[in-house]
């Protein structure tokens, strides 16, 4: 079958799966088993493709046609411009969470420590290491799993950083300047009516926030005071709806210059503030 065709094919499979986002997600499958670029579906779209590579795309169609994330067939995702791997055992990071790390670096300096707590894939806390210089990192993770995949993302930039599987602040000792956490927030009655790719094949303790999807919010805030250097600054992204409740539990805890920051669709995203500022 000719490239073309083949790309044709698996955008109508994934379209009649109900693929939000069908022609893109066939593109980019034929791309990467074929080892070819945007261009050449334009450029070279005539060339017949190899039996074993069709074989290898209709494979990966059919998956995808199951609603199983792009990305976990893949095997990676794209984040602040650096290739992390993921899986079943890590969330898959978002452009939402991008204005995270770049409100982070607006107040990073080069030397300082920083504290991701819920790390996951390592995503934030790497990006941050990458776009900095002599930054020291902790990434802390209860699941071991997802420290794992971590680890093997820090390996795979070349960036050193520790990684220690805690609950929360458990086992976190020492003090940084910056502690940034983008916590589980999703209220629990919520999580049935997500799309199937993510209440199916994101790990539900990475989605979950309790009732109101505050939990992690109020537990974070109540402790990292401890873990602050006087003047550090504690960053988190929150759900569209909670800028209000994150911010005002801030102020109670002490922190001042308490900002909320929008992501680029124009929504809340971040909250951020400053211990005893």
């Amino acid at each position: 079958m000719i490239y073309k065709a083949l790309y044709e094919w698996g955008a109508g499979q994934l379209k009649a799966a109900g693929i939000g986002e069908a022609a893109l997600d066939a593109r980019l499958l034929l791309e990467e088993i074929c080892a070819t670029d945007r261009s050449y579906l334009t450029v070279h779209g005539e060339e017949p493709v190899a039996e074993e590579k069709c074989r290898d795309y209709q494979e990966a169609i059919g998956t995808r046609s199951r609603h199983v994330p792009l990305q976990h067939i893949l095997g990676y995702q794209e984040f602040m411009g650096l290739k992390f791997q993921v899986t079943r055992d890590v969330l898959i990071p978002r452009q939402d969470t991008e204005t995270l790390v770049e409100e982070v670096m607006r107040y990073l300096h080069d030397g300082m420590r920083i504290l991701d707590m819920c790390t996951g894939s390592g995503c934030i806390l790497l990006s941050l290491l990458r776009y900095s210089n002599r930054c020291q990192g902790t990434g802390c993770d209860l699941s071991g799993k997802a420290l794992a995949i971590a680890r093997q993302n820090a390996g795979a930039l070349g960036l050193e950083a520790d990684f220690i599987q805690s609950d929360l602040f458990e086992k976190v000792t020492g003090k940084y300047e910056i502690i940034v956490s983008n916590p589980p927030y999703i209220p629990s009655g919520q999580i049935p009516g997500l799309m199937e790719e993510v209440r199916e094949h994101d790990p539900l303790a990475a989605l979950d926030g309790g009732e109101d999807g505050l939990d992690f919010y109020r537990k974070i805030i109540k402790e990292a005071g401890e873990y602050l250097y006087p003047g550090g600054m504690l960053f988190f992204e929150i759900g569209c709806d909670q800028a209000q409740a994150v911010s005002g539990y801030m102020e109670e805890a002490g922190y001042g210059e308490v900002m909320v920051c929008r992501d680029l669709a124009g929504l809340d995203r971040v909250v951020l503030g400053r211990l005893g500022g």
